[in-house]
């Protein structure tokens, strides 16, 4: 028997697919999610600190990519717009933290399972996102400078340091720039906090991954902004000195945040 085409409901788009239960959680989530993530590391440090140094290794290229008079302006957004890449960066720690809280094996060659299996894909195609709002960033970043210190008279390296803190548009550079550095990473916070480790923990797709990210976000808003900023604080101490800290700082807050995704979203 031929069958019977139905013209409503082939114009009927295919529903979205329901999105996890996202629980309430407090600051002491948080408090117990770095724990957590701090036991992890020291548990695994011996296996993957080389990991963590190659965050400030990257940082250090970066520098010298741009300490020159045409990049310059760049330096700092180059720096600084590096924890963008966190969320992407984690996958591998977000694998061995899912590991050893089901008692498997967490060597540190499982810290490249995401990019070989069912993860692949959706990480892909959030990392493409999160380079985008990279890009984006140095973008916003260097209009500032254009039209800030750019618009006075041509400067060697040191005069740009110089009059950074000692002219109206110096200052003017360091507000703005603030301003849209903050914006960047709320976004990443917002887009990238359960979306990730979401990817890599169960076989969704990138868009869910990133609307369960955003209802964790509506539903935790004060939370999820708290730990942005525990975040920052870590990473900015992480820096000192000469990024080195990052070798720690950037595992821990790997494995943290899976913790945190337990604590958000019903698996």
């Amino acid at each position: 028997m031929p069958t019977t085409w139905n013209a409503n409901a082939a114009a009927t788009p295919a529903a979205a697919p329901d999105l996890p239960e996202i629980r309430r959680i407090s600051a002491s989530d948080l408090t117990w999610a770095l724990a957590e993530g701090w036991r992890d590391f020291t548990e695994k440090r011996g296996d993957l600190i080389f990991l963590g140094l190659l965050y400030p290794i990257v940082c250090f290229v970066a520098v010298l990519f741009s300490f020159n008079a045409p990049l310059l302006p760049l330096l700092f957004p180059l720096v600084a717009g590096l924890s963008i890449a966190g969320p992407a960066v984690a996958s591998g720690f977000y694998e061995l933290a899912r590991r050893r809280e089901e008692g498997r094996d967490s060597s540190w060659w499982h810290f490249l399972d995401p990019l070989n299996g069912r993860s692949r894909t959706p990480l892909a195609l959030l990392t493409l996102g999160i380079a985008m709002l990279f890009v984006a960033w140095l973008a916003v970043a260097y209009a500032i400078y254009q039209a800030t210190l750019g618009a006075l008279a041509p400067m060697t390296v040191g005069d740009v340091f110089g009059r950074l803190f000692t002219t109206a548009e110096g200052w003017e550079l360091i507000v703005l720039g603030n301003l849209a550095g903050a914006g960047f990473a709320v976004a990443t916070l917002v887009l990238a906090v359960v979306s990730f480790p979401m990817v890599v923990d169960t076989p969704v797709d990138a868009a869910t991954a990133v609307r369960t990210s955003l209802k964790a976000v509506r539903e935790n808003p004060r939370e999820v902004f708290g730990w942005g900023m525990r975040v920052a604080g870590l990473m900015l101490l992480g820096m000192i000195p000469a990024a080195i800290g990052l070798a720690v700082v950037l595992p821990w807050l790997g494995y943290a945040t899976w913790h945190l995704y337990t604590r958000l979203v019903v698996r």
